[in-house]
C-alpha cells in the first residue's frame, strides 16, 4: 500500500492532475486508488498527463530551437555593411535637417517691408 506523501509528491510532479479534480472529472480518493493500485510508472496516467506532458515537451523545444535560430541570425549579421546602412541613414537625416533649416530661415530673411510713401522708384 502506497503512502499518502508518496501520493502528494506524484501529484506534485504532475500538476495536471489538479485540473481534472477541479473539473470534476476525477477525485481524488479514484486518483490515490489508481496509483495505489497502479504505481506511478503505469500508462493509465497517459490520459490524465498527456496533455500538460506534450505541451511542456512543445516550448523547450520551440525554446530550444529559438535560442539556436537565434545564434545562427546573430553568426550570419555582417557589421559592415550595418555600419554602412547607419551612416546612410544619418546623412539622409542630415539632409532632411538641413533642407528644413534653410527653409525657415530664408524665408524670414528674404522678406523687407515696402516704404509706405514711396511710389514706383521714386
Amino acid at each position: 500500500m502506497a503512502s499518502i506523501d508518496d501520493f502528494k509528491n506524484f501529484v506534485k510532479k504532475n500538476p495536471s492532475l489538479i485540473k481534472h479534480v477541479k473539473n470534476d472529472d476525477m477525485s481524488w480518493q479514484k486518483f490515490y486508488e489508481m496509483f495505489d493500485l497502479y504505481g506511478e510508472d503505469n500508462d493509465i496516467w497517459t490520459p490524465y498527463m498527456k496533455r500538460e506532458t506534450v505541451k511542456n515537451e512543445v516550448q523547450q523545444t520551440a525554446s530550444a530551437v529559438g535560442a539556436f535560430d537565434l545564434l545562427a541570425w546573430l553568426k550570419n549579421i555582417d557589421l559592415d555593411s550595418i555600419q554602412n546602412s547607419v551612416n546612410n541613414l544619418q546623412r539622409v537625416l542630415g539632409v532632411v535637417q538641413d533642407f528644413s533649416a534653410n527653409k525657415k530661415t530664408d524665408t524670414k530673411t528674404d522678406y523687407k517691408p515696402r516704404p509706405l510713401y514711396k511710389h514706383f522708384e521714386d
